[in-house]
């Protein structure tokens, strides 16, 4: 038999005929020569008294030694009663689904399969979060490939801009888009998982907000509005400061909740925080106690978004509400940038409310729908607090009102056992 080094020059050798020929190797190993010159390795063998041809590869991209590595490994095969070109194919379709398996793919088919459990901002969110730091990363690896180190460099580059919190926020959504995959038989290493101690911790604490001190200040700017801020935007800030609801709550609110004609305004249980809990849901529906005040900007925006679904439609699709970042972005441009937040309206109100006006814990706590420690309680608060609540939101209007005029300032008008 010519050696190796003979029936590789034999092959390279092989010059194109008139019809395609073979060029045996042993083993049912041969060399397929076309008419244009191209040269195929394939294997001649039987199975179940069946004739079949198995391709092997490209000459000379797959080398003789090669060739004959695969033709063995298909023998052993055959030994084992098994259809080497049957196995090939189940590989091919392996390996395409794989690659069909994107982290991107399954992001996006767990973020859909999630949708009825999350708010619409919640949704929104995760999915842009997604689409801004992980998805150019790795959004178009096989998920199943992806390794630690990838996974450590995709949340390096949200921690190098200083979002910490938001890094390890992603971090977990992606361990469990990981998780969802592995549950569906997708098989992944879920490098995302097991990262306790390599993102930097985050540090405890409040969300920014100014002091009751800095108050007038604060009026006065909004009052100017060097900021140059739209109408309705104002109007948000100045209801956010008026009412102290959650920002979620306040710019996802429908006109259909406003009763401009009675002055009321109820946020059904399930818009609230506390109403979306998957477990134990509190079903009280929060009032949110308007002040005169807050009737009339109610009013002045009717004038301009009335007609739309929302109190606060966003500028560019106003089929959706105001973004969720409006609020940050305008406190951002009257420069009150890390010094105050849409949360910071909440602990605002809530320490002005409790030192300079003299109100106790328990009705600022209603009126900010935080959670009741029992059911009665709860149900204590709903039937005493409302009328109390009523008259210090009032309270409070005019109080704001005074400071921004420079006025002297009325304590509580009234007092608690």
């Amino acid at each position: 038999m010519a050696t190796k080094l003979n029936k590789d020059v034999v092959y390279r050798n092989a010059k194109p005929k008139e019809k395609p020929y073979k060029v045996s190797d042993g083993k049912g190993l041969f060399l397929l020569v076309n008419t244009d010159g191209s040269k195929y390795w394939r294997m001649a063998y039987r199975f179940l008294d069946k004739q079949k041809t198995l391709a092997l590869g490209v000459y000379p991209d797959v080398s003789l030694e090669k060739a004959r590595e695969r033709c063995q490994l298909a023998r052993s095969q055959l030994a084992d009663g098994s259809d080497p070109g049957q196995i090939k194919k189940q590989n091919r379709l392996i390996a395409k689904e794989k690659a069909e398996h994107t982290f991107e793919k399954i992001a996006r088919e767990w973020h859909a399969n999630r949708l009825s459990g999350w708010r619409e901002s919640t949704a929104r969110e995760t999915i842009n979060r997604l689409e801004k730091d992980i998805f150019p990363q790795i959004g178009a690896l096989p998920i199943g490939e992806i390794t630690h180190q990838q996974m450590i460099a995709a949340l390096r580059k949200i921690e190098d801009r200083g979002a910490h919190e938001i890094a390890h926020r992603i971090k977990a959504t992606c361990a469990r888009i990981f998780s969802y995959a592995n549950q569906h038989g997708i098989e992944n290493r879920n490098p995302a998982a097991d990262l306790k101690d390599v993102l930097k911790p985050v540090k405890p604490g409040h969300f920014a907000a100014i002091s009751p001190d800095e108050l007038p200040v604060f009026l006065k700017a909004m009052k100017e509005n060097d900021a140059r801020l739209y109408k309705p935007t104002r109007i948000a800030m100045r209801l956010m400061l008026l009412c102290f609801m959650r920002t979620s709550e306040l710019i996802e609110t429908p006109w259909s909740e406003i009763d401009l004609e009675n002055g009321e305004w109820i946020i059904p249980w399930n818009r609230m925080k506390r109403g979306k809990l998957a477990i134990n849901p509190d079903k009280t529906d929060h009032h949110v106690c308007l002040s005169r005040q807050a009737v009339e900007l109610l009013r002045d925006l009717h004038t301009l978004t009335g007609r739309n679904q929302w109190l606060f439609p966003n500028q560019r699709d106003h089929e959706k509400p105001m973004s969720n970042g409006a609020i940050l972005m305008a406190l951002k441009r009257m420069g009150y940038k890390n010094q105050m937040t849409g949360h910071g309206f909440r602990a605002l109100a809530m320490s002005t409310l409790k030192e300079k006006l003299g109100y106790r814990h328990e009705v600022v706590d209603r009126q900010l729908a935080h959670a009741q420690k029992d059911k009665v309680a709860s149900a204590y608060d709903r039937a005493q607090f409302l009328d109390e609540r009523r008259k210090m939101m009032q309270h409070w209007a005019d109080y704001l009102d005074a400071l921004e005029r420079g006025g002297n300032v009325v304590q509580a008008s009234f007092r608690y056992a």
